[in-house]
Order: structure tokens, then sequence, then C-alpha cells
């Protein structure tokens, strides 16, 4: 099963706290790295070092999308304080949906929050792609 990981996080969240938070989403869904085809996140995003260093690490592509493209898509948990700071009520989710180009029903894991030793806290979402993409 081919998945794409929706990925958000605190500013300077640390590449341990981004990888442990992904790790443990994956095993919540009983997969593993090998079945992540990429990764997307928000724009204001796009220069976080973590994120960045991780599809990297992974040589996952990492979709960007806009505040404004996110706050469009149904999400099963919007948040008011990511709708404060980024401009739209998800990130993780919205993003992975978006990326994947599937719906709200194609997610197989909802917003897997996870507070990093460093204080940060990191978001993953996992959707399934659909098999004839």
């Amino acid at each position: 099963m081919q998945v794409i990981l929706g990925l958000g996080c605190d500013r300077n969240t640390s590449l341990t706290t981004l990888e442990t938070a992904v790790n443990q989403a994956l095993v919540a869904t009983q997969l593993n790295k090998e079945n992540v085809v990429s990764a997307a996140t928000i724009d204001k995003k796009n220069d976080e070092q973590a994120l960045l260093q991780l599809a990297k690490k992974h040589k996952w592509p990492l979709h960007f999308f806009t505040a404004e493209q996110l706050a469009k898509v149904p999400v099963p948990n919007p948040s008011d304080v990511v709708l404060k700071y980024m401009g739209t009520p998800a990130v993780s989710e919205a993003a992975a949906i978006l990326a994947a180009d599937v719906t709200m029903q194609d997610l197989l894991l909802e917003k897997y929050k996870y507070l990093g030793k460093d204080g940060k806290n990191a978001t993953v979402s996992i959707v399934k792609m659909r098999e004839n993409k």
C-alpha cells in the first residue's frame, strides 16, 4: 500500500521530534517508511529545516499547499489554534488529502500528535493513495 504523509510542526521542531512522530504514526497504522511515497504540508513551512531534512533523508517529494487551499478541505480534527497561526483549521490532514487527491474517507490515520523532548509539537496524518493513481 502506498501512502502520503501530511505533516505539521511547531517552528524550529527538531528532526528527532518529527521523525519520532512519523515513526509512531506509521507503527499505529502497521506501515513503514517503504509505504510512504511523499509528504505534504503548508507553504509557510517551506523553510522548516526538520521537514526539509526528513524529506531529503527518505527521498520523499515534499508538497506545499497554501492556507487557502488547505482551508477548503473538510477534515475530522480542525483546530482553532492552527487557524489562528496558520490561517487554516488544519495542516497535516488537509495537506495529505490534497497531495493524494482523495477525500477524508481515505485517511488511515487522523491527526496524530506528538510532543517531543524539545518541547515542540509535531502532527502526522496518513492517507492511502488510490490504486488507480
